[in-house]
C-alpha cells in the first residue's frame, strides 16, 4: 500500500476526507469513545471531589475523647440495669423507695426520655449505615415465606433449625 500511495498520491487525499467524513458525522452522531472518555473523566471527577468531602481527618485528643463519650451510654444502661437489680437484693426497703418515687413520674416526661433514647439508637444506626456497616441484605428467596403474612426466615446454617423450618413450612 505504501507504494501505491507514493505513487498515486491518494493516501494523504484519502485520509483527508476520511476526517472530513468523521466531522460531518460527528455533527449528527455522538463519538461513542469520546462520549464515553467524558462520561468517565466526569464520574472519577465526582468520586474525587466525594473523597476530598468525605475523607476522615487525622483523630485529635478531642475527637477520640468525644469518641469514648459516645460509646458510654449502652454500658451504662446495661450496667445500671443490673446494678438495680444488685440493690434490690442488699436493700430491698431503700428499693422499694426509688421504685415509689419513680411512679410518681409524669407520663410525658416517660415519652421524652423514650424520644431521647430512641433517637440516640436511631442517630447510632444511622451513622453506622453511613459509613457501609449497615446489616447484611438476605436474598429475596429467603425473605419470601411461603405465606405472605410470615415472618421472613433467617438462613444461619444451623441443621436442627433448618430441619424444624422445613417441617413448619410442610404444614
Amino acid at each position: 500500500m505504501g507504494v501505491i500511495e507514493r505513487i498515486f498520491g491518494i493516501g494523504s487525499a484519502a485520509r483527508d476526507v476520511g476526517g472530513a467524513v468523521e466531522g460531518v458525522a460527528e455533527v449528527f452522531t455522538v463519538n461513542k469513545t469520546k462520549a464515553e472518555l467524558a462520561a468517565r473523566a466526569q464520574s472519577m471527577a465526582s468520586l474525587a471531589q466525594y473523597s476530598a468531602e468525605f475523607g476522615r481527618a487525622g483523630s485529635g485528643w478531642f475527637d477520640s475523647l468525644i469518641n469514648g463519650l459516645n460509646r458510654l451510654p449502652r454500658p451504662v444502661m446495661a450496667l445500671g440495669t443490673v446494678g438495680l437489680f444488685v440493690f434490690a437484693m442488699i436493700d430491698p426497703q431503700a428499693f422499694a423507695g426509688r421504685m415509689q418515687g419513680l411512679a410518681h413520674v409524669p407520663e410525658p416526661l416517660w415519652w421524652l426520655l423514650g424520644a431521647v433514647v430512641s433517637f440516640y439508637f436511631g442517630a447510632r444506626e444511622m451513622h453506622y449505615a453511613r459509613e457501609g456497616r449497615a446489616a447484611p441484605v438476605l436474598p429475596a428467596t429467603v425473605l419470601s415465606g411461603k405465606n405472605a403474612g410470615e415472618a421472613p426466615l433467617r438462613a444461619d446454617g444451623n441443621p436442627a433449625l433448618e430441619e424444624w423450618r422445613a417441617l413448619r413450612m410442610r404444614k
